[in-house]
């Protein structure tokens, strides 16, 4: 398949006003899935852009500001831990995803999502693998979304020291797993996801 964008700053795609669009948090077992949609500004390019994944977190936190300064619309928007637990991971993220476009405020006429899978709605689109590397406009939408996850992973880590969330984010390292272990789940813990599911189980027969 040809690349779908071979610059890195155009605003039409096929001739259409295109939104870039991404989620983060699919993997963790606590907090929100959080996903972004960025129409860029051509006339006013932000150099950098890339996979918030192969960005450090003060490079991230340099593009987050400029982002919003410079995009023509942007919208951040997310899918709870209850909706997650209600719907699946996979909904959820869908769900999140088109929040963040029927949130811009302005609305594109094509719109490019990371992934292969994209939500139900009226928006002509494409699935883009690894899109977030490949479209200027998904890695703007890949950084936001990172940028508010993280930063609310971190609030969580004061309100639930024990449990290291400012390090892991929520994701199922040892650390995570050994707290999970000694204290149980937190109320914004994924409780559909096997780990908690699990610990759940073992606390209900104590």
């Amino acid at each position: 398949m040809e690349p779908l964008i071979s610059e890195p700053f155009i605003s039409s795609y096929k001739g259409h006003l295109f939104a870039g669009v991404d989620e983060v948090g699919r993997g963790p077992l606590a907090g929100d899935v959080v996903a972004a949609a960025v129409i860029l500004d051509p006339d006013n390019p932000i150099e950098g852009l890339a996979d918030s994944k192969k960005l450090t977190e003060k490079k991230r936190e340099v593009l987050f500001p400029l982002i919003q300064q410079r995009a023509l619309s942007w919208c951040v928007a997310r899918a709870s831990v209850q909706e997650i637990d209600q719907i699946n991971i996979l909904q959820a993220s869908l769900l999140a995803m088109k929040r963040a476009v029927e949130g811009l405020a302005q609305q594109p006429e094509h719109v490019l999502v990371d992934g292969n899978k994209m939500p139900a709605w009226r928006y002509p689109a494409e699935a883009v693998v690894k899109g977030d590397s490949r479209v200027q406009a998904i890695a703007a939408a890949s950084i936001l979304a990172k940028v508010v996850r993280d930063r609310e992973m971190v609030v969580f880590d004061q309100q639930y020291p024990e449990y290291g969330f400012a390090g892991h984010k929520g994701y199922p390292t040892k650390v995570h797993l050994a707290a999970l272990e000694k204290y149980g789940p937190t109320a914004i813990h994924r409780t559909s996801f096997g780990p908690v599911k699990k610990r759940m189980e073992q606390m209900a027969l104590l």
